[in-house]
């Protein structure tokens, strides 16, 4: 789970050789508590930093485990009542939050040790959503936070039929986009969900104004500014590095992009797929365009070769959720990790109930830090859900492997790695993998074949890319005061214009707020951590196919069942965040910069098909 109100953005796991299992909290050492009123304290030193910092994770590991249950309950049950619990628990979060915060600002520029400086750092970084200093403002922001997440986990598109309203939820809506080829359909599709945010959109301005005077209170210019600052570099050098990273990736994404639009236009038609503009966002089988894998039967480049309808073979054999999450898990303790906790079985939600409203987006929890790991998820059968499954799971096998670090310490090395482990495991699903869970029915072995597989992948992990950059740097420009509530919708789709070449297929005027259609903009929830975990997850897949001795072109690797790759895993994912992230990179890669190099390496047969292709259209938008 990504702790939207909370003061961190973090989850548990095991280090060093102890079993990884074993979650006996490991005692903090006693100290007085600081004063509640630094005034009234003697001069900042290391002495009196130490025992801040052991006061600072008490009060905080204490405060988790009362807003982690208020919120699994508010999002596995969504009710008048439960949404008060959880606004009143986020609302004593933000308090401590802003306390701990301002306090540990006393001690910059003390000299540390090495661990205590690293650990004050992340205090001063751990929220996302600092509270404003008045006790009214600051009960105000949680009440929007708690009604903007239900209003999108209540979100229905409601029409009138014949025989009555017929109401349907994200993920009926979803279906549609996938498997419909009917215009109309989609465009309609579209339009309704989208509508559900309209409600949200004065609800957003407000929380923006409180949150960045929370932020502001901290020491921050903006909420913006405080998420930049969570990558071990200075903010300004965030966005510098985003866009190296996007440059390095840009010419195989319009490459892709060239491609897949002439197929469209082959299919719906030059008046409703332009020749040489942005692609109708509803037309590319997701509800917001960044997974396009959904469409892969209409730009498949030879049609049967690679057989990879894996969300049939699901449906067919009665893969049951259960079934699909023991699935991931076995990846996992094929690599030497050890088998989820009994209480991940007992307590995780994995199919939809019936009868209660629940908040269908997939997520990974510890509760309270303590190795009560679990998942919140709406499963269906199919691939896309599998892989989620994968993702979801890296997520709490990190949990899991640093769980005995200190409090402060049990996060990703940064955002993105923890949003990237997952996601290169499922790297290695690849067709011989799928055969051997009965998948597939055979594995294709022929140079047409790997390109239809690699196209496949394009359509999730590169489509993704310029959609995972967006979605923060509009949220930049809004914290930052850039773009005002006036002209939400208006930079909403100049950006997706210019990064994804995507348009939207209805007028779309500022009544509308397109951004809080998708989870996490009402959530609260930063999104550049995807757009890194997309170049990170390639990167660790080249490092751990080297250590699992993989020969041949990089695509064909599985590292599934090696032990020596999963223990190369496992020591980076001990580290939590107790390193800076380059030195973490380094433990599993042997490299201290983000490198684009391995998702470019691992697509290149792909991308040299797509440059013939291409040949003689004119790309780009």
């Amino acid at each position: 789970m990504q702790r939207a109100l909370l003061l961190c953005v973090t989850t548990l796991i095991a280090c060093g050789g102890s079993d990884p299992t074993d979650k006996t909290p490991t005692p903090l050492p006693s100290a007085p508590r600081e004063p509640r009123n630094p005034s009234a304290v003697a001069a900042p030193s290391a002495e009196s930093a130490a025992r801040f910092i052991v006061d600072a994770e008490t009060r905080w590991h204490e405060q988790i485990a009362e807003s982690d249950h208020a919120q699994w309950v508010n999002q596995t049950f969504i009710t008048d009542d439960t949404d008060f619990l959880a606004t009143r628990a986020a609302e004593r979060d933000m308090a401590l939050t802003t306390e701990l915060v301002q306090q540990a600002a006393r001690y910059q520029g003390v000299e540390l040790s090495e661990e205590a400086a690293r650990k004050l750092h992340l205090l001063r970084i751990n929220t996302v959503l600092p509270s404003p200093p008045a006790p009214e403002e600051r009960r105000e922001l949680a009440t929007l936070a708690t009604d903007m997440n239900s209003m999108y986990g209540t979100g229905k598109y409601c029409q009138q039929t014949a025989s009555g309203e017929k109401c349907r939820t994200l993920g009926e809506l979803s279906k549609v986009l996938a498997t419909s080829r009917d215009y109309d359909e989609l465009l309609d599709v579209w339009n309704g969900w989208h509508a559900i945010a309209k409600p949200m959109r004065e609800k957003y301005a407000r929380f923006v104004t409180l949150g960045n005077k929370g932020a502001e209170s901290i020491g921050w210019k903006d909420l913006g500014e405080l998420w930049r600052a969570k990558f071990d570099m200075p903010p300004a050098a965030l966005e510098a590095e985003s866009e190296r990273l996007w440059a390095q990736v840009q010419p195989f994404y319009d490459s892709l992009h060239c491609y897949v639009r002439r197929k469209l236009q082959a299919h719906y038609g030059e008046e409703r797929v332009p020749k040489h503009g942005p692609i109708p966002a509803h037309v590319l089988g997701n509800m917001w365009a960044q997974d396009w894998s959904n469409i892969y039967p209409l730009v498949e480049p030879y049609p049967g070769q690679a057989k990879l309808d894996v969300t049939k073979a699901l449906e067919t054999k009665r893969w049951t959720a259960e079934k699909m999450m023991r699935t991931g898990e076995s990846f996992f303790t094929g690599l030497g990790l050890p088998p989820l906790p009994e209480t991940f079985w007992k307590h995780s939600l994995i199919e939809k109930p019936k009868g209660r409203e629940v908040v269908c987006h997939a997520s990974a929890w510890d509760i309270g830090l303590t190795g009560d790991v679990r998942i919140k998820m709406c499963t269906e059968p199919t691939e896309e859900d599998l892989v989620t499954i994968h993702h979801e799971l890296g997520h709490i096998y990190y949990y899991l492997m640093y769980g005995k670090l200190p409090p402060l310490f049990q996060q990703g090395a940064h955002e993105g790695f923890h949003e990237g482990i997952g996601d290169t495991l499922v790297l290695s699903m690849t067709p011989a993998y799928l055969k051997s869970l009965g998948l597939l029915q055979q594995t294709p072995n022929n140079p047409k074949a790997d390109i239809d597989t690699l196209m496949k992948r394009a359509l999730q992990r590169v489509a993704f890319l310029p959609f995972g950059k967006v979605i923060d740097q509009w949220r930049w420009q809004v914290f930052s005061g850039a773009v005002k509530p006036d002209g939400y919708n208006a930079a909403w789709w100049k950006l997706r214009a210019q990064y994804q070449g995507i348009a939207p297929p209805s007028p779309r005027g500022e009544e509308h707020f397109d951004a809080g259609a998708k989870y996490h903009v009402p959530a609260n929830t930063p999104y550049a951590r995807y757009f890194f975990a997309h170049i990170l997850q390639f990167q660790f897949h080249r490092a751990l196919c080297r250590a699992a001795g993989h020969q041949g072109p990089l695509h064909t690797c599985s590292i599934a069942g090696n032990a020596a790759a999963g223990e190369k895993l496992a020591t980076m994912l001990r580290m939590g965040a107790s390193k800076p992230w380059p030195d973490a990179l380094f433990a599993i890669a042997g490299e201290r910069t983000m490198d684009a190099s391995a998702l470019t390496e691992y697509f290149a047969p792909l991308r040299a098909y797509l440059d013939e292709a291409n040949q003689g259209d004119q790309c780009g938008w």
